[in-house]
């Protein structure tokens, strides 16, 4: 495969994708259809499923790959399709990316395995026997919040050196230098992502290819144009971008990801407001300080 094309056109907003149930906590395929529908329509400019917005944890390898096929079927070639494949499990891991290839998705956002805490070097033979055993790129997901470890920079590099199918890497990482030492160790081609919402701007300033932002689940056209924007040089727009979606960032994050923004799609009349245990919908009081954040932004 072409990797170097790949990096090319896995540019962007990839929209992580809320998984929708049912009041009984069933999946509801048909919300989730329509959601993939919207993000499409509204300028996003790849689908990913199955990742931190998605619940994973919150599902059984069968369901995640139901919910990944359903999924590839839906986006239709549209804009790449990249679903969350890790787990803290090694094998599944294995066996999701394998389905993921083999319903054709165009590559897997594969997460450092969470709870375990594995060294660094553990962490390279995972992501390396997980890259080894497929065709498709492979985009490494680093969020050290979620998972109590830190995938290094110099781990990256060299995951990056020796798979050239690990194009990628969505860092939800706060520490700024970190990110910055990830493209000058890994090189400048290596496709950096953003999933701290607020760094978002900064990381296209760098050098970043795009972002896998949570807010894009509520406001996909304006994640999307951020990209757009500092794509056709407009630096200025980019920024007032950047700042204009500030508070709408906030709001999303003063409870557990997807709870807010689930909390958001409930409001908006898109899904029913249902998280499966053990998460749960934001305090009343969170839910009423989204609701007045969506009115200022005429999302409601």
């Amino acid at each position: 495969m072409a990797y170097e094309e790949v990096k090319r056109r896995f540019r962007g907003s990839i929209s992580p994708v809320i998984t929708p149930f049912h009041e009984d906590e069933r999946i509801d395929f048909d919300k989730f259809k329509e959601l993939i529908n919207w993000h499409i329509e509204s300028g996003s400019h790849g689908i990913s499923v199955t990742g931190t917005s998605g619940e994973p944890s919150s599902m059984s390898v069968e369901e995640r790959i139901t919910v990944m096929e359903t999924a590839c079927k839906t986006v239709s070639d549209r804009v790449p399709f990249i679903p969350g494949t890790g787990s803290t499990n090694h094998q599944e891991t294995l066996s999701m990316t394998k389905a993921a290839q083999e319903m054709g998705a165009d590559g897997a956002l594969v997460i450092v395995p969470y709870y375990n805490k594995p060294n660094q070097h553990a962490l390279y033979k995972h992501f390396k026997a997980v890259a080894d055993s497929v065709d498709i790129p492979i985009i490494l997901y680093n969020i050290p919040g979620r998972t109590a470890v830190n995938l290094k920079a110099d781990t990256i590099a060299a995951l990056a050196k020796d798979c050239s199918n690990i194009i990628g890497v969505k860092e939800a990482n706060k520490d700024f230098e970190h990110v910055n030492k990830v493209l000058l160790k890994a090189g400048r081609d290596f496709n950096l992502y953003s999933g701290i919402e607020v760094l978002c701007y900064p990381m296209l300033a760098i050098g970043g290819a795009g972002h896998i932002s949570a807010t894009a689940n509520v406001a996909p056209t304006e994640v999307a144009d951020l990209y757009n924007k500092w794509e056709a040089g407009d630096v200025k727009g980019a920024q007032e971008l950047h700042y204009h979606l500030m508070p709408l960032n906030d709001v999303l994050f003063r409870d557990t990801n997807p709870a807010p923004a689930k909390t958001a799609l409930g409001m908006m009349g898109k899904i029913k407001p249902v998280l499966r245990k053990p998460l749960d919908v934001p305090s009343e009081e969170v839910q009423e300080e989204v609701r007045s954040t969506l009115k200022t932004y005429n999302l409601l």
